[in-house]
């Protein structure tokens, strides 16, 4: 799994209105990119799965929540659609403030039902 230290961004803090982007969501954007790129990686064809692993330093955090914007940076660097992934697994692990993280995994979905 990789692992990246950065607070998740929530779709709160990502748009205004009617989903117009803020400048926090462009700054998230192109930190995730930065981080990950030592961090090449090899996205099979066809449908995907995802595993995603948030290190949260607040309780009320949403875990749907914060998935839209991680994943748009995903698919940003690694240069897929993000409208491949199929299947996800989330999970969302308490840590002190200041040592948030993200953690993730991309590998081809199991056989879905058609």
């Amino acid at each position: 799994m990789v692992k990246i230290q950065i607070k998740a961004l929530s779709l709160n803090e990502a748009y205004r209105g009617r989903r117009f982007k803020t400048k926090e969501l462009e700054a998230y954007h192109n930190f995730v990119e930065y981080s990950l790129l030592t961090h090449d990686m090899n996205i099979p064809k066809g449908k995907l799965s995802v595993r995603y692993e948030f290190g949260v330093s607040s309780k009320g955090s949403d875990g749907d929540n914060l998935i839209k914007c991680f994943q748009d940076s995903l698919a940003r660097r690694y240069k897929f659609n993000d409208n491949r992934i199929y299947q996800w697994e989330v999970e969302k692990v308490d840590v002190k403030k200041g040592e948030e993280y993200i953690g993730f995994e991309i590998c081809a979905a199991e056989k879905t039902k058609k």
